[in-house]
């Protein structure tokens, strides 16, 4: 006889949140939702676009005179801003269009600031197949997954300003907790 798995395990997770649905935002709504989020907001940080399967999003973080520094450049902590919680959210309704429960959020980040960002900064957040291809496995065989993705902000003349690294976490929600993004 098969023991039961533990409360930790990964079909004891799924198990426990059984029928538990999703929930699926459209691409327009979290462009909205998240482009009037105070802190993007405050900082300037304005979703573009994002793809209808979740796979792609492009946010810019505005040069304004409420992210402008004492040098007239944008404030590193705007740029910061503008690359905190893309890649947990493509994650997030990337698995709800597959009927998949689980929590993502930003695990740890750092910046690496290259050049003084003087005008209109563009970030590019991408998955991959092989992306959602692991996090699937791993979320599988032990219940969560951890991979570090990495965004440069790019100016308006094709300048890398900053370079960031976002370690995006996900796991099946435990004990009927709700599936979401924690942004």
């Amino acid at each position: 006889m098969t023991p039961e798995p533990g409360p930790g395990h990964p079909e004891a997770m799924i198990e426990a949140n059984r029928g538990q649905k999703p929930r699926v935002l459209t691409p327009f709504q979290l462009k909205w939702m998240l482009s009037l989020y105070p802190p993007l907001f405050w900082a300037r940080v304005r979703v573009r676009e994002f793809a209808p399967d979740f796979r792609y999003c492009r946010a810019e973080v505005k040069r304004s005179f409420l992210t402008r520094n004492f040098h007239g450049t944008t404030f590193g902590g705007a740029i910061f801003s503008g690359g905190d919680p893309f890649h947990a959210i493509l994650y997030w309704q990337s698995f709800a269009r597959e009927g998949l429960p689980v929590q993502t959020w930003l695990k740890s980040a750092n910046i690496d600031y290259k050049k003084p960002a003087a005008s209109t900064l563009t970030l590019e957040f991408r998955l991959s197949e092989r992306d959602l291809d692991d996090a699937r496995r791993d979320l599988d065989r032990h219940g969560r997954h951890v991979r570090t993705h990495q965004v440069d902000a790019v100016d308006q003349d094709g300048r890398i300003c900053a370079v960031l690294r976002n370690e995006v976490y996900m796991r099946y929600p435990r004990d009927h907790q709700p599936t979401a993004s924690a942004f």
